[in-house]
């Protein structure tokens, strides 16, 4: 079993107000569902062998990575500062592991910061035609994969990264509900949202 350590800044109260639905509003004030999911991907990952899972990841047992829910002008600066594109993005992540490093034998294995703006993912749910909790969890596992890593320089390392998403979400146990369509347009038709 491995221990998560998540440094969760909640969204703003504006963006919360902004959201219906106790659960949802829930969702984005509290880590622990978050900690679940994570926990959860990162168990899934550890069973891959590299360079899916960096052998570091494998071998730790314990993690730490932050997780920042926030607003389109926070993920504008941010973006500005470190992309040179001062705009709206929704998701950015902060990798803290260098490539593929070696296992140094430390208990506690530092995974970096994943921030994701919650209007724009409020948009982007609403453009594909699904539930905005889809779209934040899409984002958080997008992510959370570059944290380990993985990246997109190309439509086959794209079509990759995807598809290893689409397994996090469905291992997380949460997928979207009959008629419901996922980012990449395909049709979806298991559990609820």
């Amino acid at each position: 079993m491995i221990e998560l350590d998540l440094a969760f800044d909640p969204a703003p109260d504006a963006v919360v107000d902004a959201t219906d639905g106790d659960l949802l509003r829930a969702r984005l004030r509290n880590p622990e569902d978050w900690i679940t999911d994570l926990s959860d991907w990162l168990q899934t990952m550890r069973q891959l062998a590299p360079p899916a899972c960096p052998d570091s990841v494998g071998k730790a047992s314990m993690f730490s990575l932050g997780l920042q829910l926030t607003d389109d002008a926070t993920i504008a600066e941010l973006n500005g500062n470190w992309r040179q594109k001062p705009e709206p993005t929704d998701v950015l992540s902060f990798a803290a592991l260098e490539k593929a490093p070696p296992f140094s034998g430390d208990p506690c294995l530092e995974l970096g910061d994943i921030i994701v703006s919650v209007p724009t993912a409020r948009r982007q749910a609403t453009e594909h035609g699904h539930a905005l909790l889809w779209e934040l969890r899409w984002l958080v596992s997008h992510g959370f994969l570059h944290l380990l890593g993985w990246d997109h320089p190309d439509e086959a390392q794209l079509a990759a990264m995807l598809r290893r998403q689409e397994q996090l979400l469905n291992n997380g146990g949460m997928v979207l509900g009959e008629g419901k369509r996922g980012v990449d347009g395909s049709q979806r038709s298991t559990a609820a949202s």
